[in-house]
């Protein structure tokens, strides 16, 4: 019921939770550092940057507009500020700083389209 009432307001919407959702479920493989990058933004970044890096009404779209792997390094160590958007600096943090180069992994495979929305799944053992 919902997914019908969701489709007759916003048909795009749903083909894209679909396609995440199968995505998902085929379960694309990925390095450790990606699914730790992935753990990572979704306990830290994901509350201004959205969920999977989609952005929201707080923080851009990191997948999107993803800096090369300098500047990322350096907005989040040492923040940023754009008129009246402030992002405070994760440099003294222990639960981002010394993850910084997973989160980006996470970030730029999603970037890449490398991987869909949702987690990703670790090595086949």
């Amino acid at each position: 019921m919902l997914r019908r009432l969701v489709a007759a307001r916003n048909p795009t919407l749903v083909s894209s939770v679909s396609g995440a959702a199968a995505a998902s479920k085929a379960g694309k493989i990925v390095e450790a550092n990606t699914r730790n990058g992935f753990k990572r933004y979704h306990a830290g970044c994901n509350h201004c940057h959205g969920p999977d890096g989609m952005g929201s009404t707080i923080g851009p779209s990191l997948v999107d507009r993803l800096p090369e792997i300098e500047a990322f390094r350096a907005i989040v160590r040492e923040g940023r500020s754009n008129g009246l958007s402030v992002m405070r600096g994760f440099a003294s943090d222990p639960n981002v700083a010394p993850y910084i180069d997973d989160i980006y992994a996470y970030l730029k495979a999603r970037a890449d389209g490398a991987i869909g929305r949702g987690r990703p799944t670790g090595k086949a053992q």
